[in-house]
């Protein structure tokens, strides 16, 4: 992976969205090995293993073992500090979701606040912050309400 955080970083959160909709949540989980996950406002979750049970008990998978979902990520800001070893990045996120019973649509959006280190030359997550500004029908999506 790249040291240069504006292609390493960009990266890291294209990942976790291809790993999300390919239903890979161990593999998105891995991702916050020495991070912290959750809602804006609420409480979070620390490291790897604790965000895959989050996501586990969370996120519907189906018969093909995806969410059936595609998360686009739009209008990143990144802003790397001075020294070079910490960032910060907002973007938003809008979820997309079709099924055999279900038309493409929009199921919610919302904006990521990201935070990241530099640990021996590799770019990693140290924390996200999910705002979640609209929800449609997440019945499909999700295991439990937001």
């Amino acid at each position: 992976m790249s040291a240069d955080p504006g292609i390493a970083i960009p990266n890291l959160i294209g990942r976790y969205a291809e790993l999300l909709d390919a239903g890979e949540l161990g593999a998105v989980a891995r991702l916050f090995e020495a991070a912290e996950y959750g809602l804006a406002g609420g409480d979070a979750v620390q490291g790897s293993a604790a965000v895959e049970k989050l996501l586990r008990g969370q996120v519907r998978l189906h018969e093909d073992g995806s969410p059936r979902t595609r998360h686009l990520t739009t209008n990143l800001i990144l802003e790397v500090a001075e020294a070079g070893d910490e960032a910060h990045a907002r973007s938003s996120f809008t979820v997309l979701q079709h099924g055999p019973e279900r038309p493409l649509a929009p199921i919610v959006m919302g904006r990521y606040e990201d935070g990241f280190d530099r640990e021996d030359g590799h770019w990693r997550f140290r924390s996200r912050r999910i705002h979640i500004d609209w929800v449609g029908d997440v019945s499909d999506h999700l295991a439990r309400g937001i």
